[in-house]
């Protein structure tokens, strides 16, 4: 099945897995953005890395995942939530590389940063680590090792249809009567190749992968493209603006038109909405006029 989460685990060991798979998610996030193919891949990589991470995260809440660098990928921002949803963008700017790692594309200077957000009175956390190894899933691994000290092993693919991924992880303190299945099982994922990862459902890549190992399945996860974008929240960002810029859009255009780059989405506020938009800010008992 497409677009879910699937959770595992080796009966016996205390190693246990994720993998996702996404379709229609995945082409929702695409269907506004004509990204260059190394953008494209590299942003797919990092929206299923994503939902893999949120999978292990024991909260209510979301992850947003940011890579920034100074090369021709400037930035990719991805977000998933505790309910399975997600959404992403990449900025980048000509002429980009038809091959490379994610090192070439974002630079010397590229890094992650990881921010969990819970929802509530929850602290915010935020974890960095740089671009190592030239792939997202090199990066994650490192973050992984050194913020977390949870060996961790990740495999990601994307194309123009398809994105996906497999984690394994090695959880402390759990059963481990099997004291060379971490090794064993990484092993034997480390001969998944990118059309597999992409073109297998869940269970037949698992019983490819693990056919000798005892695997519990657990149900699958459905997981979605939605944005949070709403007019509330764009009025709200035309407000830090301040009315003067406003106004001048509103001079020269005859209206505001903010586009969400996540969703393409189009908010328009004409002169009216936009007087509105400030005079909610004017305290009831204030002169609507000078004295």
């Amino acid at each position: 099945m497409h677009d879910t989460l699937n959770r595992f685990r080796f009966d016996g060991t205390n190693v246990r897995g994720r993998h996702v798979d996404l379709d229609a998610t995945w082409k929702a996030a695409l269907a506004n953005n004509d990204y260059p193919p190394p953008v494209r891949d590299a942003l797919g990589e990092l929206m299923a890395a994503s939902l893999l991470l949120i999978g292990t995260l024991k909260l209510e809440g979301s992850l947003k995942v940011e890579a920034r660098g100074d090369g021709p990928l400037s930035l990719m921002v991805v977000q998933a939530t505790s309910r399975r949803t997600v959404r992403g963008l990449a900025q980048w700017h000509d002429p980009v590389p038809e091959s490379g790692d994610l090192q070439t594309l974002m630079g010397e200077g590229g890094h992650l940063v990881l921010t969990i957000e819970p929802e509530g009175e929850g602290q915010q956390y935020q974890g960095i680590v740089d671009l190592e190894g030239g792939s997202v899933a090199s990066a994650l691994e490192a973050y992984f090792e050194r913020s977390e000290q949870l060996p961790t092993r990740i495999w990601l693919a994307a194309d123009g249809a398809h994105a996906g991924g497999l984690l394994l992880q090695r959880m402390p303190g759990e059963t481990d009567d099997d004291p060379d299945a971490w090794d064993r099982t990484v092993s034997l994922a480390s001969t998944l190749t990118g059309l597999e990862l992409l073109g297998l459902p869940a269970n037949d890549l698992l019983y490819r992968l693990f056919h000798e190992e005892t695997v519990r399945v657990f149900d699958p996860e459905y997981v979605s493209f939605r944005c949070s974008c709403t007019k509330e929240r764009v009025s709200n960002m035309l407000r830090g603006l301040g009315q003067a810029e406003v106004q001048a859009t509103l001079d020269q255009e005859g209206e505001v038109r903010v586009n969400c780059e996540f969703c393409g989405k189009a908010y328009v506020f004409d002169p009216v909405d936009a007087e509105a938009l400030f005079a909610a800010n004017i305290p009831p008992d204030s002169p609507s006029s000078p004295q």
